[in-house]
């Protein structure tokens, strides 16, 4: 991706059509766009945060509301994760001005939902997840979508993510189990005509189940869901694997495990992991 970003800049320096210099910032923005992402993964929020900021300079020039809106994505889900709920939500708000229909809306609306959720704020979380249904089922295309993949949105994955707004929701245990549970059976199956699955959120969906499993108090059925996962090669754990995990093994030293031998043996596999 560098390679290519450097390719781009080198042909901007030359004289052009603005139609092909829109393109080509288009081109820019998407590409830092994904290097951000790729940052998140290997551990890098510092690197990945101006990445995504040097994509946003780019969408903003040509006026490409899509990308901006993909791009405020990323940044809420990386507030989420570092521990700023308040600020992701607004991130979350903020690209759902932009964008309110298509993969990035969905996601957009779920990202706020799940950082209100950890706020305490239960029914605007539950309203969310609504409007993501409603989003999905509106008719929608843009140039994002063409490139798919990391910009595109499956079944499964919005699953999870509706998984992990519910997980925040203290008596919605039950109703995340079932909604993340569906989400493994999808992945399962492989991706539906024209979707692309990851590997990582499928790992995150399975952290997920076992989290909503060990709440209800089953550690077996937990560790099932966490088979996989821990079974991921080094290369393939990227940085929120990890950071999921930490939050199930929050769960395995709930005082209802206290002496389970099965809790400590699947805390153990996680620390080694």
């Amino acid at each position: 991706m560098r390679r290519v970003r450097s390719r781009i800049n080198e042909a901007l320096d030359r004289r052009m059509w603005p139609r092909d210099a829109t393109t080509l910032y288009f081109l820019l923005g998407c590409l830092n766009d994904l290097m951000g992402v790729a940052a998140d993964d290997l551990g890098y929020p510092t690197a990945a945060e101006e990445l995504y900021r040097a994509g946003w300079a780019y969408a903003v020039a040509i006026d490409h509301r899509p990308l901006m809106a993909n791009l405020r994505l990323h940044l809420s889900a990386q507030a989420y994760w570092n521990g700023r709920p308040r600020e992701a939500a607004d991130l979350a708000s903020s690209g759902l001005e932009y964008l309110r229909s298509g993969p990035t809306g969905i996601q957009l609306h779920l990202e706020y939902g799940r950082a209100i959720a950890e706020l305490g704020e239960t029914n605007p979380a539950r309203q969310a997840i609504a409007e993501a249904g409603e989003a999905r089922e509106r008719e929608y295309r843009d140039d994002l979508m063409e490139i798919g993949g990391e910009f595109d949105f499956s079944r499964a994955s919005e699953r999870s993510l509706t998984g992990s707004v519910l997980i925040e929701i203290p008596e919605a245990a039950s109703d995340a189990a079932t909604v993340l549970e569906r989400a493994a059976e999808l992945y399962a199956a492989g991706p539906g005509p024209g979707e692309t699955h990851g590997y990582g959120m499928e790992a995150l969906a399975r952290i997920n189940l076992a989290q909503a499993r060990l709440r209800a108090g089953g550690i077996e059925a937990a560790s099932a869901a966490l088979g996989p996962v821990l079974s991921l090669p080094s290369g393939k754990r990227i940085d929120p694997i990890p950071q999921h995990l930490a939050r199930v093994r929050t769960e395995l030293h709930a005082p209802i495990f206290r002496g389970s031998v099965q809790a400590r043996e699947l805390d153990e596999q996680i620390e080694i992991f």
